[in-house]
């Protein structure tokens, strides 16, 4: 939940870059929030209009954030934000594991998010994690 509130606490921030987890996290709360309106809708016998206008105006509110969450996704792997117009090449990109280290787009998320883990900040990471990066042995 707080990868969702993460990315729409960057409503229309283009610049950046987005991890896999907060990506696909947003995805997946976005779709649980479209089946719930659904759910309570129909348990609720809301009119069908009502229902497709809560619907439309939940659709529209995420349009931009949405957006700006694929374009810094793009970013993460090392590639222009207009990538995310190319269909299927989008969603391997999406999936694929962003670049280590700097890129031109920013610095790793996932290496401010570890030492932000290393001054106290966040929560330890969850084991298995396939986002985690094992330490580089000098």
């Amino acid at each position: 939940m707080n990868y969702y509130f993460k990315v729409l606490s960057k409503y229309a921030v283009f610049s950046g870059r987005a991890r896999r987890k907060e990506y696909w996290m947003f995805v997946l709360m976005n779709f649980l929030l479209f089946l719930a309106i659904g759910f309570v809708g129909a348990i609720l016998r809301v009119n069908a209009k009502v229902l497709e206008t809560l619907i439309n105006v939940y659709q529209l509110a995420i349009l931009i954030p949405s957006i700006a969450a694929g374009v810094r996704r793009m970013h993460d792997t090392g590639k222009s934000g207009w990538y995310l117009l190319i269909p299927i090449y989008n969603l391997i990109l999406a999936c694929t594991r962003g670049d280590e280290g700097a890129n031109e787009y920013g610095p790793d998320p996932i290496a401010e998010e570890e030492a932000g883990k290393s001054a106290g900040t966040e929560a330890p990471a969850q084991p298995g994690n396939p986002d985690q990066r094992p330490p580089v042995n000098p």
